[in-house]
């Protein structure tokens, strides 16, 4: 989230930005938190006063001692002053945690100024689309078909030991899955983004700074037992939903040089989410699952940097796409679709056979400063000046909703699957799933 100096002094922008969402309850929270803020001020310069004041009475007692003047009025100033302070903090303290935090949380970034206008994702504008679907002389299977004819995947098996929305990848699949996260690390790697394989759990505070709290109990699993469920918020362990997650923490408190941005990451993890809501889970297959394997791109950068890195993953992205053959559009996330972290975002979907239309797998966005600023995320220029980074990231690959694109797509009429030429180095060069 933004904090205080940032809204007050770029109120008009989020106003703007409000307004184009047509959120009038989000307007009522600005001028709420502004007055609120305004009010926190004049305490803060009221307690700045009285300290000033506590000081400038203490060395008047020295002065009037040393004179042998009567002291007792001047202390008895003294002695009153800490009691103001004391109410005048307590009273800071309680208008920065029930009307300003609570108000800041809800503000969102500032839209950059190309985002369309929609009421929802329905209203999502196509913006590209590559590659021509193919034209089938034969039935199409889905990929569960196409798994369980080839033993590549076993859903009965985890549904036992874990639940739905979990698998066993087996064989060639299973293979598959690691070629692909190699083919995604490879091609970024040559790019000069640095390889990191973060931790799987993060503590809470990041997740906050990387996503609204809507988001994060809809989504994040919080770990429960020794690793913190009994502890404070500040201690308490979720699993990550993305290695953009950890890779946001990992620079926390940090103040990055100039001369080192962009900061360019690709990051591979399991990644793990609930899924609650209108989506829910596929009792079979690989679409939309708890646990999944993910590689993601992330830059830190100088706000000038910003949007030149946003085009950077826009066509890593495309690249990788292209990469493996999938035909593919691109559409652009509307006002009333974005997230509030983001200022702009882009949604990369595969088309898939079986449903006669696009899925999504890869997501880009630029939070500008949003997810900076509340991890105290800064740089440092040559010239000493100081600012809050801006954070970018775009999926690379997931790794489960490619892999169901490659089946559906890349399938023959006996259930045996074609591997993308990309992918064949890392297979051994086998070109075919289901022969040996």
């Amino acid at each position: 989230m933004f904090d205080a100096k940032f809204v007050r002094e770029h109120a008009d922008g989020i106003r703007a930005t409000v307004a184009r969402q047509k959120k009038p309850a989000l307007l009522k929270e600005l001028d709420a938190f502004l007055a609120h803020d305004e009010e926190w001020r004049r305490l803060k310069g009221e307690v700045d006063r009285l300290r000033s004041e506590r000081n400038r009475l203490s060395e008047q007692v020295n002065a009037t001692k040393k004179a042998g003047g009567d002291i007792k009025p001047i202390i008895a100033q003294v002695k009153a002053i800490p009691d103001k302070i004391k109410k005048a903090e307590e009273t800071l303290a309680a208008l920065e945690e029930k009307e300003l935090k609570p108000r800041l949380r809800k503000l969102p970034n500032i839209m950059h100024e190309s985002v369309p206008y929609g009421k929802d994702d329905s209203e999502n504008p196509e913006v590209k689309r590559w590659g021509e679907p193919r034209k089938f002389t034969f039935p199409v299977k889905n990929h569960v078909e196409l798994c369980e004819q080839n033993g590549w995947a076993d859903f009965e098996a985890s549904a036992k030991t874990t639940g739905n929305g979990f698998y066993f990848l087996k064989g060639d699949l299973a293979l598959l899955n690691q070629a692909l996260i190699r083919f995604a690390v490879d091609t970024l790697v040559k790019k000069g983004y640095r390889y990191i394989e973060p931790p799987l759990m993060v503590r809470q505070p990041v997740l906050e700074a990387a996503m609204d709290m809507d988001a994060i109990r809809q989504s994040i699993y919080e770990v429960k037992g020794e690793a913190g469920a009994d502890q404070s918020t500040e201690n308490r362990l979720c699993l990550i939903g993305t290695a953009e997650h950890a890779i946001l923490g990992m620079h926390a408190g940090d103040t990055l040089k100039e001369e080192d941005l962009p900061r360019r990451y690709v990051g591979y993890s399991m990644c793990f989410r609930q899924e609650i809501g209108s989506h829910g889970i596929n009792e079979k297959g690989l679409w939309r699952t708890h646990q999944f394997n993910k590689v993601e791109q992330f830059i830190y950068c100088l706000p000038e940097q910003s949007w030149d890195a946003y085009d950077e993953l826009m066509k890593n992205g495309e690249e990788l796409l292209r990469g493996l053959k999938l035909p593919y559009r691109i559409v652009e996330i509307c006002t009333g679709d974005l997230a509030a972290w983001k200022a702009r975002s882009h949604d990369f979907e595969v088309y898939r056979p079986t449903t006669e239309g696009y899925g999504e797998v890869m997501s880009l966005s630029n939070c500008t400063t949003y997810q900076a600023t509340d991890l105290d995320i800064r740089f440092v220029r040559k010239s000493g000046e100081r600012g809050v980074v801006h954070t970018l990231n775009n999926t690379a690959l997931a790794t489960s909703r490619v892999m169901v694109a490659i089946l559906e797509n890349n399938q023959e009429k006996d259930g045996t699957v074609t591997i993308p030429e990309a992918l064949r180095p890392y297979m051994g060069g086998k070109k075919m799933l289901g022969k040996p």
